[in-house]
């Protein structure tokens, strides 16, 4: 039987297409995948769960469409569910991706290109079979009428080809981006039959059809979504599902806002919540309910880099474009006084974009990291090489002077003046800051940091506004200051250019929100994505860490290693969850 094995070995790396390759179940970023081709179930999941009831979750605002592909449009909470991907994660492993619609993945060593063989049995909701064209089909109408995010995410893809009915290949500009095959296993694939006779770039309601485990049932524009466990989805007996989508119906309620929903979870409308506020958390989850058990309120940790959450500047804005003002405005956040007085002390302050990994810059450059920099000395500050950036920390009693009196030199030093009470440009003009935000109850944190400026002469306003119009304000670029945030995986990759691309600064719509515009960070983001093991993937990204933070292109916030998640006890989860992810999906209704 060995003896097969390497024989067929031997056939699949030589014949198949005149091109050396190796066939597998799975692909890693780096080294080996952990679960073995025969692996029989994930290992956080229970394999015996039961597939029945319902649950509730909360969601925000409200939506118009069921099309979460296009910038047009608030799409509705949970509609990726319905979509099957070429290949999905095991989330215990930072960046693993396993065979869903594809059965095996086919690989050079250069990794110049990607095939993906799909599964003969992989099928849609209405029975059709998922074929290479409807892969190719995807590829190419997200490219031509996706979010502007696809074309920045998927930019080093030179061709893509079905060569058989089952089996397509994805031909790089270059091997230099090891991340490039895993991004491409988590395309999800749409039925080129159906796509064909709908509008794709109209955000409207029109019901999709995909081959996921769940479908679109009941709704309630703008108020309710509902989806239906499909009894007899391809995908439910492989062993990658095995113990996952437990529950029968899933169900997004949409409220204005996080308080209106706390209320409707105490009152049972809601079954499971994630808890963002520390305030609500450590005060509200109190009474009868929680006392008897009927609501277990659980704190329960990940391994996940935290990345970068901040009062984001938008650099467009001349008022913004200078280093010296963002450093300034930022000298007057006073994080441990809003840690202690709103907090009650639960967070710990954010500096790095990759923040509680490995992957955040610390002390001084050295290293891999010192030679990626190096070459940039003359357009850096000198700082980035001297010292170790650090957040200044206040006394948390209130009082801010020594930070005013440092913020007030660093205006002066960039044309802003005092003049009775008020910041004055050269032209006599006061500093004016529009806080936007969606969420009212962030009010209470950025009043506090409005009166701090407010003491040194900058006029600001706090607007809140409802979802729909924040959303349009954000991906037009029309905003001082929001609140952002850049999640961040174990391995970055592509992301990092819609992120801080100089491209996307110019896309309506990117992630790319600061506009940052800077061929040093254009450099360095290359550099993570044709990292070739991991510590250059870690010495790139703490070149990338340590010019953003150098930037002074947010003002950090805070972070927490753990999810602080309450639900009602007709929800049961495995003995754990797994290390990068909350698993809810292989949670169950008992």
């Amino acid at each position: 039987m060995k003896w097969l094995l390497s024989a067929f070995a031997l056939l699949v790396l030589n014949v198949a297409h005149a091109e050396d390759f190796v066939r597998s179940h799975a692909l890693v970023m780096h080294g080996e995948p952990a679960l073995a081709a025969d692996f029989s179930h994930l290992p956080y999941v229970n394999v015996d769960a039961p597939k029945q009831g319902s649950v509730t979750h909360e969601a925000q605002g409200t939506f118009d469409t069921f099309n979460p592909f296009i910038v047009k449009g608030n799409s509705a909470a949970g509609v990726g569910q319905i979509y099957d991907t070429l290949l999905t994660s095991n989330d215990d492993e930072a960046f693993a991706q396993y065979g869903l619609l594809a059965e095996s993945i086919d690989l050079p060593e250069d990794r110049s290109w990607v095939r993906f063989n799909l599964r003969p049995e992989a099928r849609f909701h209405d029975g059709k079979p998922v074929t290479a064209e409807d892969v190719v089909f995807t590829f190419n109408l997200l490219i031509e009428k996706g979010a502007p995010f696809y074309r920045a995410y998927y930019g080093s893809i030179k061709e893509v080809k079905a060569e058989s009915a089952s089996s397509v290949r994805f031909t790089f500009a270059d091997g230099t981006n090891r991340e490039l095959p895993l991004i491409l296993g988590q395309l999800p694939i749409l039925p080129k039959h159906f796509w064909q006779n709908h509008d794709f770039s109209k955000a409207d309601l029109t019901i999709p059809l995909g081959s996921g485990p769940y479908k679109l049932g009941e709704f309630d524009t703008g108020r309710s979504v509902s989806y239906q466990l499909v009894k007899d989805y391809w995908a439910k007996d492989l062993p990658i599902n095995r113990g996952r989508h437990n529950f029968a119906e899933i169900k997004y309620e949409y409220y204005r806002d996080s308080s209106v929903a706390l209320e409707a979870f105490k009152s049972g409308r809601i079954d499971y919540r994630i808890e963002t506020s520390a305030k609500d958390w450590a005060t509200a989850y109190t009474g009868p309910m929680f006392d008897s058990g009927k609501v277990h309120t659980d704190t329960l940790s990940n391994e996940n880099p935290q990345g970068m959450q901040g009062f984001v500047f938008n650099t467009r804005r001349d008022l913004f474009k200078q280093t010296e003002v963002r450093k300034a405005i930022g000298l007057l956040f006073d994080f441990e006084w809003t840690n202690e007085q709103l907090f009650y002390g639960a967070y710990k302050r954010t500096n790095s974009y990759f923040a509680a990994s490995e992957l955040a810059s610390t002390g001084l450059p050295e290293g891999g990291e010192l030679a990626l920099l190096e070459p940039f000395k003359k357009q850096l500050p000198q700082e980035v090489f001297t010292k170790e950036f650090t957040l200044e920390k206040t006394r948390g009693d209130g009082n801010i002077r020594p930070q005013m009196r440092e913020a007030l030199a660093l205006l002066k030093e960039a044309g802003w003046s005092l003049n009775k009470g008020k910041l004055l440009d050269a032209n006599g003009k006061q500093m004016h800051i529009e806080f936007l935000l969606y969420q009212k109850s962030f009010e209470r944190i950025v009043l506090p940091y409005t009166r701090n400026l407010q003491k040194i002469g900058i006029s600001t306003e706090v607007r809140v506004v409802d979802v729909s119009q924040y959303v349009n304000r954000v991906q037009n670029f029309d905003f001082d200051m929001v609140v952002g945030s850049f999640g961040q995986s174990s391995s970055p990759g592509n992301e990092q250019r819609d992120f801080w691309g100089s491209k996307a600064a110019e896309h309506t719509g990117s992630r790319n929100i600061i506009g940052v515009n800077s061929p040093v960070i254009d450099s360095l983001i290359e550099a993570v994505i044709a990292a070739e093991d991991r510590q250059a993937l870690i010495d790139a990204t703490r070149a990338l860490d340590r010019v953003l933070l150098w930037s002074y292109y947010v003002v950090p916030q805070w972070h927490l290693n753990a999810w602080r998640v309450a639900y009602w006890d007709k929800l049961k989860r495995p003995e754990r969850n797994p290390k990068y992810a909350l698993g809810l999906d292989s949670w169950w209704v008992e």
